[in-house]
């Protein structure tokens, strides 16, 4: 991480901090231990989600410059069926 987080993102690291904390009752070791888990979810998630563009099964541009393209459920609504799925 070569950037320093400005002012305004470190206000809204800190609300996330208290938010964090506060679902878990204040107890620091309980929300160290979330935070993991859920780091963990993500990162096997995105394993899953580069397999998958990996092996054609989702069009690598489909999640690539959303920001313009409209919304994920947008995007995966003008997606062509696969060749196989029309054959008879």
């Amino acid at each position: 991480m070569s950037a320093t987080p400005s002012p305004s993102d470190n206000s809204r690291y800190e609300q996330a901090c208290d938010q964090a904390i506060a679902m878990c009752d204040g107890n620091l070791r309980s929300t160290i231990k979330a935070l993991i888990m859920a780091n963990e979810y993500l990162e096997i998630e995105l394993e899953e989600l580069q397999a998958a563009v990996a092996a054609g099964c989702v069009p690598s541009q489909a999640f690539s410059g959303e920001a313009g393209a409209g919304s994920r459920e947008e995007n995966t609504s003008k997606r062509q069926p696969h060749a196989s799925s029309n054959a008879a």
